[in-house]
């Protein structure tokens, strides 16, 4: 069922190669994003560094779609699609 605490856009700063920005994204992907970095045992700025560096379109939807591909490798682990 939808939380629509998670549709609320927050506002964060983050920084980036020494250069400090906001990116405003819902709490749900904030949420994902955090658990990711701490996953993988790296601050959120440094997972967000990496990111960005990847990216072609806007960083925003760059970490949307960060999100949405890890959790789509989440769900094939768990539950292949044979």
């Amino acid at each position: 069922m939808l939380d629509l605490a998670d549709t609320i856009l927050e506002k964060h700063s983050v920084t980036i190669a020494a250069h400090r920005t906001s990116v405003s994204l819902e709490r749900g992907f904030w949420r994902h994003l955090q658990r990711l970095a701490k996953e993988k045992n790296i601050s959120l700025n440094e997972l967000i560094r990496q990111i960005d560096e990847a990216r072609s379109g806007s960083l925003s939807g760059a970490l949307r779609t960060y999100v949405l591909q890890e959790l789509e490798q989440f769900v094939d682990r768990i539950d292949p699609i044979t």
